[in-house]
């Protein structure tokens, strides 16, 4: 039975890795449905302050969330250098803005290191763990806890 065990914890998965600021990041290959150039989005009234708006995604209405603003992280204006990834949240697609997409990473669980714990709560509830690979330390976001469920977990 360990050997099962261990044969999956080692298991190879990919991660697209995308740049906001002169942080690294990185989510599951698995949930991102496309990568496209930034759009001007139309903002959506009372929407919080992370909602970017929605843009027009071939006759669908996709929300796009500026991920800098989520993370707490200092933003600038979306330019025309950066990108909108789609991808699949839960059971709904969402546009996630960021800087720029640098590679895709593929590594095993054994390579990622948990949060330390001098991160705040607020880091911790988006980073599922740190890893360093390259001479890079990249973190790996945690894409369900991006977009909240309902209105009360936003506030």
């Amino acid at each position: 039975m360990s050997e099962v065990l261990t044969a999956t914890a080692s298991t190879s998965r990919e991660l697209i890795a995308f740049r906001i600021g002169e942080q690294e990041f990185c989510v599951d290959i698995m949930a991102v449905r496309e990568i496209r150039g930034w759009t001007p989005a139309t903002p959506l009234p009372r929407s919080p302050g992370y909602m970017k708006g929605v843009i027009n995604l071939r006759g669908a209405v996709l929300p796009i969330v500026d991920l800098g603003v989520r993370f707490g992280l200092a933003t600038s204006e979306p330019t025309a250098r950066h990108v909108i990834m789609v991808a699949r949240i839960g059971g709904r697609t969402v546009g996630l803005l960021v800087d720029a997409v640098s590679d895709i990473i593929q590594l095993t669980d054994e390579q990622v290191q948990p949060t330390p714990d001098v991160a705040s709560d607020h880091v911790k509830n988006f980073v599922k763990g740190i890893f360093a690979i390259d001479g890079r330390m990249i973190s790996l976001i945690e894409l369900e806890r991006i977009v909240p469920e309902s209105e009360a977990e936003a506030a």
